[in-house]
C-alpha cells in the first residue's frame, strides 16, 4: 500500500528562464532624451546670442549644472536652489553644508558651483592686484563684494598697499561668528611690517550684508621703531 505524506522538495538556486520576478537591471541611456537635448541647445543658443543678459537666474544656473548632471533635466533643481537661497549669487556663495542639504545636490554639483565661485573671485582680484587702489575704488568694492558678500559669519580682511598705493597683498585676517569677529591690532601691524606695507585697507564684513571699509590706514615707522596708525574712515556700503 502506497504511503502518502509530506516530503521536503528541493528548490533550484536560480529560477528557470522566463520565471524571474524581478526586472533585469538596465543601464542609463547613452543618449540624452531629445526634449532635454533640445532644451539645453536652446539655452546655449540664447546665452551665446546676448551673453545671458536676457536670461533669468535659474536659466544661468541650469547652464552651470549641465556638466555636473549630464543626463537629467536640471531645471527643477535650478529652480529649487534659487527658491531656497534667493538668487544666483547666494547659490554660488552658499556654504557647502547648506548646498548638500538640498535634495539632488551632490559632490559634482557642489564642485561645479564652487569652481565658478573661485574663478569669479580670481577674475575680480586680477583687476585690483598690483594696481593703484585709490584710483580703482570701484574695482576694489566689486572685488570685496565678490569675495565676502553673503557670508553667514563676520569677516575681517586686510589689503596691504605699498608707497604708491598699489595692492601688494590681500589676506583674510580673521573669521568670526554671526555677530562678532576678533581683531588684534598687534598682529595687523606685525603682518604689515613683514610685507613692508606703507598703508592698509581694513575691510569688515558683517553677516547682515553690511561692509565697512576703513581706508586708508597709514603706517608711520618712526626711527625708534614704534609704529603710529592714523585712520581715515572710508565709505560704508550695502552689499
Amino acid at each position: 500500500m502506497a504511503q502518502h505524506g509530506f516530503h521536503d522538495g528541493t528548490f533550484p538556486l536560480f529560477p528557470p528562464s522566463g520565471d524571474e520576478d524581478e526586472a533585469a537591471p538596465s543601464s542609463l541611456p547613452q543618449k540624452l532624451p531629445s526634449y532635454i537635448a533640445d532644451h539645453r541647445k536652446r539655452l546655449r543658443d540664447r546665452f551665446m546670442a546676448d551673453g545671458g543678459a536676457s536670461m533669468p537666474d535659474y536659466e544661468l544656473l541650469e547652464l552651470l549644472l549641465f556638466r555636473a548632471i549630464p543626463r537629467q533635466d536640471v531645471k527643477p533643481l535650478a529652480r529649487l536652489l534659487i527658491d531656497t537661497f534667493g538668487d544666483l549669487n547666494r547659490v554660488i556663495t552658499a556654504p557647502i553644508s547648506r548646498l548638500t542639504s538640498i535634495k539632488g545636490v551632490g559632490e559634482a554639483v557642489v564642485c561645479e558651483l564652487k569652481l565658478f565661485e573661485s574663478v569669479s573671485q580670481r577674475m575680480m582680484r586680477a583687476r585690483v592686484m598690483h594696481k593703484p587702489i585709490l584710483t580703482s575704488w570701484d574695482a576694489l568694492l566689486d572685488y570685496c563684494h565678490t569675495t565676502m558678500a553673503h557670508r553667514e559669519t563676520e569677516q575681517f580682511r586686510i589689503l596691504f598697499l605699498d608707497r604708491k598705493n598699489t595692492l601688494i597683498a590681500d589676506e583674510e585676517q580673521a573669521k568670526g561668528t554671526v555677530d562678532h569677529v576678533p581683531v588684534y591690532p598687534r598682529e595687523v601691524v606685525k603682518r604689515a611690517l613683514e610685507l613692508n606695507a606703507s598703508a592698509l585697507i581694513l575691510v569688515h564684513y558683517v553677516a547682515r550684508h553690511i561692509m565697512d571699509l576703513l581706508c586708508p590706514v597709514f603706517l608711520c615707522v618712526l626711527p625708534s621703531r614704534s609704529v603710529g596708525l592714523s585712520m581715515a574712515c572710508g565709505p560704508k556700503s550695502d552689499t
